[in-house]
């Protein structure tokens, strides 16, 4: 059985004024709450996070000497919580609800108050303008992890590996090399190769042909789960501007009705995931609109239609009718190279649809860009060529592959493997600056205790701290992301407990989220 684990996107407003006024004591009391393991982390007099002046930016900025690793606030996409100077959207919209008024332009509304300035940086994490200039130790760390790993509620094999985002170093491991059921984190993974094989401005298209001299119209996927049939596309794609614009375009032929079909070809192999019929995602088909939901939901578990590609043929063709364009019931065909395109439609670029992904942990966007890897690099576009071409691509980037096997896009397959070590060394190398076209595998992680999977997480912990993706099935729990330790540090880390059947699942995702809090309270110099 699959414990669901999506949530929907949450704004993040409401929960500003919360992290603002209570981040340091939480994390006071989670450092006191782990003082037998980890005593030296309770600095007498010393707040454990004093450098972080709320509401002020936190920018992970660049500078190494060496030819490390780096996380510039520059290269930063507004999609995420963060917009392109480096400031949190939600310190945004805390400034302009207190009225303040100075600093950059971040798009207010006119006739609403300017947003406050734009902090200078204040959890520098890599050097340049810190001052602190010793990494965390190794045997101090695991001074402070070991204990809390042995938590019952990990199961009985925990692996965990943390790394140094500046030099690419590991700091801490335990069972860093055994290839664990992944869940949900191996998103990340997809994500690195979806990016790397197409590029963040990468899109989708999907296009409607008329087939000369048959009056034959045929909507053909392009792959995009984010097609939408809404009144309002929120920046998706949208059915109804197809159909519109397919529509005016028939008008113009002096073309009144035609026989309608879809393409579906795209794609090979089975639609239906190894787990069957899961409210988690629809069967993976190169068309479908808003994910085959059967309510207005954007995000988590939900019934879906039985035939995602049929259902939105049938809308597109009522929309056709709504233009004047008589239709046939829709069928499947495919497009011949003859077919003259009459409209389309483009999605969000793929930078966009991979921080979707995982800041909602979104399944059907992860089988969806599994198969487009597979597609760009030469694979046969099913579940087995689009593992085929992740480990490829991954590969590629020299990164640590052994014992990892990819079944799927999502996590959702149990086969799937990966290890503590590839999920750190994907963070890292998504922060690669010779890579920036890897960077939102990083800025679509979830903010602690504000967006995505993590909302309702580190409520007594590291919130606004920790970035990370969790990973969930029935005895799988994971975690991986990258956090500002008290020195300024910019770490990534991964934590995976498989096992765990018969405990509670928020029992085991609190274990890992203290890991991660003390990680974060620590220096361990």
């Amino acid at each position: 059985m699959v414990v669901p684990e999506l949530r929907p996107w949450r704004a993040a407003k409401p929960h500003v004024v919360r992290l603002a006024d209570a981040v340091r004591p939480r994390l006071a009391r989670a450092a006191a709450a782990t003082k037998p393991q980890i005593a030296r982390l309770a600095r007498a007099g010393k707040p454990q996070v004093a450098r972080v002046a709320l509401p002020k930016t936190w920018q992970y900025t660049a500078g190494a000497a060496t030819a490390g690793l780096a996380l510039a606030a520059g290269v930063v996409t507004a999609a995420g919580p963060w917009d392109s100077s480096g400031q949190r959207t939600a310190e945004r919209d805390r400034a302009v609800a207190l009225g303040r008024a100075g600093g950059t332009d971040h798009g207010s509304a006119p006739g609403h108050p300017r947003p406050a300035p734009t902090a200078g940086p204040v959890l520098t994490g890599l050097g340049g303008v810190s001052t602190v200039k010793s990494a965390p130790d190794g045997k101090a760390l695991a001074g402070a992890l070991d204990p809390l790993l042995k938590d019952p509620a990990l199961g009985s094999r925990p692996a965990a590996s943390v790394i140094d985002m500046t030099t690419g170093r590991r700091l801490y491991g335990s069972g860093s090399g055994t290839g664990l059921t992944p869940a949900s984190t191996t998103k990340v993974a997809t994500a690195v190769a979806a990016l790397s094989a197409m590029g963040t401005d990468h899109r989708l298209t999907t296009r409607a042909a008329l087939e000369p001299d048959t009056k034959e119209v045929v909507l053909a996927g392009g792959g995009d789960p984010t097609l939408t049939a809404r009144e309002k596309p929120q920046g998706s794609a949208s059915l109804r501007t197809l159909a519109a614009g397919t529509a005016a375009a028939l008008a113009e032929r002096g073309v009144r009705q035609v026989t309608l079909s879809y393409d579906t070809t795209l794609y090979a192999g089975d639609e239906m995931h190894p787990i069957g019929v899961d409210g988690n995602l629809a069967r993976v088909t190169p068309l479908m609109a808003d994910e085959g939901r059967t309510d207005d939901s954007t995000s988590g578990p939900v019934e879906r239609v039985p035939d995602p590609a049929a259902d939105a043929a049938r809308r597109f063709g009522d929309l056709l009718e709504s233009h004047g364009i008589k239709t046939t019931a829709p069928g499947p065909s495919k497009a011949t190279t003859r077919a003259k395109t009459l409209a389309t439609v483009s999605s969000p670029p793929l930078s966009a649809l991979v921080e979707r992904m995982l800041t909602n942990s979104d399944n059907d966007i992860a089988e969806a860009l599994a198969r487009q890897t597979a597609i760009a690099t030469g694979e046969r576009a099913d579940f087995a060529g689009a593992g085929k071409a992740i480990g490829s691509q991954l590969r590629k980037l020299g990164l640590p592959v052994k014992g990892a096997a990819f079944k799927d896009g999502s996590g959702l397959d149990r086969a799937d493997r990966l290890t503590p070590d590839l999920l750190t060394a994907l963070l890292a190398k998504a922060a690669d600056p010779s890579h920036p076209e890897l960077r939102p595998a990083l800025t679509g992680l979830p903010v602690a205790g504000f967006t995505g999977t993590l909302t309702s997480r580190y409520t007594d912990g590291a919130s606004g701290i920790v970035r990370a993706k969790t990973g969930t099935l029935s005895g799988v729990h994971t975690l991986a992301g990258t956090l500002v330790d008290e020195d300024g540090r910019l770490l990534a880390f991964a934590f995976m407990a498989n096992g765990t059947d018969g405990i509670l699942p928020t029992t085991t995702q609190k274990a890992l989220d203290r890991i991660a809090t003390a990680l974060a309270a620590c220096g361990c110099r």
